[in-house]
């Protein structure tokens, strides 16, 4: 008998924060860990707590991560338990509330 595993079987919910969530004292090292504690893969989904109202999730691009800045065309989640599907490549996400980032952002290279 041969062993199947489909690729969404392995996929899963990385906690941003986590049990800390997204707020101002969010670092990606105090849930990610060193580089390779945890794999990301694309089809991944990272999942965005919060409390609506104080804070929002922007997909950015690179310029927009670098600069804190968002355009007419980011993608903005503002519902407190937002997730967000990790794509290939680089995935970048910022709070685009006044003077949250650059505190509240990450990025995530998926290869």
């Amino acid at each position: 008998m041969a062993l199947q595993c489909k690729a969404y079987d392995v996929l899963r919910d990385h906690i941003v924060g986590g049990s800390s969530g997204w707020n101002m004292n969010y670092k990606d090292e105090n849930w990610v860990g060193k580089p390779g504690n945890i794999i990301f893969m694309a089809g991944d989904r990272y999942v965005f707590n919060y409390r609506k109202g104080e804070h929002n999730v922007v997909v950015v691009n690179k310029e927009g991560f670098d600069n804190c800045k968002t355009t007419p065309t980011d993608k903005v989640y503002t519902s407190g338990k937002d997730s967000i599907t990790l794509q290939h490549g680089d995935n970048y996400f910022i709070c685009s509330m006044k003077g949250h980032c650059p505190t509240m952002r990450t990025s995530r290279h998926v290869p």
